[in-house]
């Protein structure tokens, strides 16, 4: 996204004496953006061509959803990097880099280092969280009955999925994941699983309030506005903040979500302000446009950026006061931002105040935005974390694909080719400290009453047998296992 620039009056009287400065100073402007918008390597590093399309109305259950054609993109991966040189990096048990070391506090925590954010693991050695999220064995019939198959259980798949993490150069478990299997597992202490925790705070006080209904990838709350003006919610936070005392002292934690892609939205003055009159919400909302001399009908743009920021002041507020008095030691990362979120600098600027680090499920986009990666740690002071994204391939037998927000490509290797291609965009950024794939396994399009977003897609690294991908995990490993000493070749570029 870029921000509007004025236009420049090309056409005006005076003849060409008037126009010529100005079109020379629009080639000028031109000329500067593309230096900007590019960095001198990349018309020699990104010369692979990936074909890929989207779906249009995924997740739809109505046989509505359809593709866009195949458009190539442009893409660079470890192979076409000019001058980087591969290599091994020793590593701690957390799979932190041990050639760089700061300050252990004893848990996981971010800070910045030579002009680069890393996270930190809790002996002190700089680490990048790179995860799978819901890292755990499918429940349809036939994932149980494959599981029984080639692992026996629920112990013996634990044991076998880290390996195979382990073994590609993975060294976390993003949100929805089995993290009794992983605490639980006997070499747990010996090379964590750094693992993290979704609260759902928010929509869990929804589910127990009413009113919430579900939606594709996550819950639905009336005229999309949640319930953060509710007395209730600052009680239900701190009750189920108590519960934390049971992770607290545990250092395999990396850090906890708050909620998962809640509405934080610019119309949500508007929404509040629709709500019936005894409505909490409503009661805020009109308090805070009285005293501005606001109504539905002189709302501004201005207005409502405003009010985003304050009823996000009030969310992040409420969760991190309860968060951090009963856990202390462990990261707040956020409500995982989606969508247009990320472009709201008013939202940003308020969730740096209270995270840790700036959670983003960023999808629909092929490369990361080096402008917005920039923005975002300039705008929160904070790294940030890509914390959903991923890529599905027509390759994968059985599988129809339309369901949820990833991108289409023709092969494996191609998902691969993805991975690398947007992993190199965070690492050059030097403002990210992880991201966490989704998925670990494939949809299984024969369980029945599967939530609308992950019906019948390969988003694994693992099909409903437990297969791996493995062209897909050959390119994962080449970056995951490179991927201390890439961020080194960027801090030098």
């Amino acid at each position: 996204m870029v921000k509007n620039r004025p236009a420049l009056p090309l056409f005006e009287r005076g003849g060409w004496g008037g126009r010529l400065p100005r079109l020379l100073a629009l080639a000028l402007a031109l000329l500067t953006t593309a230096a900007h918008a590019q960095n001198p390597a990349d018309t020699t590093e990104y010369t692979l061509r990936v074909a890929a399309r989207k779906v249009l109305n995924n997740s739809k259950t109505d046989g509505t959803a359809t593709f866009t054609a195949y458009k190539n993109y442009p893409t660079r991966t470890v192979a076409q990097l000019k001058g980087f040189a591969p290599g091994p990096t020793r590593l701690s048990k957390y799979g932190g880099r041990l050639d760089q070391r700061t300050t252990a506090t004893g848990f996981f925590h971010v800070r910045q280092l030579n002009g680069r954010w890393w996270a930190v693991d809790p002996e002190g050695y700089y680490y990048l969280h790179n995860a799978l999220n819901d890292l755990q064995p499918g429940n349809s019939e036939r994932n149980q009955k494959a599981l029984k198959a080639k692992f026996g259980d629920r112990a013996g798949w634990m044991t076998g999925t880290r390996k195979l993490l382990f073994d590609n150069g993975f060294n976390g478990a993003g949100a929805w994941s089995a993290t009794k299997d992983i605490r639980e597992n006997k070499d747990q202490d010996k090379q964590p699983l750094a693992y993290t925790i979704n609260l759902d705070w928010m929509s869990g006080y929804g589910s127990q309030r009413g009113g919430t209904y579900a939606q594709p990838g996550h819950k639905g709350y009336p005229n999309d506005v949640v319930f953060v003006f509710d007395p209730g919610f600052e009680a239900f936070c701190e009750a189920h903040a108590k519960q934390l005392s049971e992770y607290k002292n545990d250092k395999n934690l990396f850090g906890y979500f708050s909620d998962n892609e809640l509405p934080l939205l610019r119309k949500n003055l508007d929404g509040y302000l629709k709500l019936p009159a005894t409505e909490p919400g409503y009661v805020a909302a009109k308090k805070w446009a009285d005293e501005r001399g606001i109504t539905l009908e002189t709302i501004t743009d201005q207005s409502r950026q405003d009010f985003l920021a304050y009823a996000a002041e009030r969310y992040f507020s409420i969760v991190a006061k309860a968060l951090k008095k009963y856990d202390p030691n462990h990261m707040y990362l956020g409500c995982r931002f989606h969508g247009a979120q990320p472009y709201y600098p008013e939202l940003m600027r308020v969730a740096g105040k209270y995270l840790d680090a700036v959670s983003i499920n960023y999808y629909n986009k092929w490369t990361p935005e080096k402008k917005w990666m920039a923005d975002w740690a300039t705008i929160t002071g904070k790294p940030f974390i890509v914390t959903e994204w991923y890529v599905k391939g027509a390759d994968a037998p059985g599988l129809a694909n339309t369901a949820g927000a990833g991108w289409v490509v023709k092969t494996q290797a191609d998902r691969g080719n993805f991975y690398q291609n947007f992993t190199l965009g965070l690492l050059e950024s030097k403002n990210c400290v992880g991201w966490h794939w989704f998925k670990y396994q494939d949809n299984d399009p024969t369980k029945i009453g599967a939530e609308p977003s992950n019906t019948d897609a390969n988003k694994g690294i693992v099909d409903n047998t437990f297969q791996p991908y493995q062209p897909l995990l050959d390119k994962m490993q080449e970056l995951n296992q490179q991927m201390y000493r890439l961020a080194d070749y960027f801090d030098k570029r």
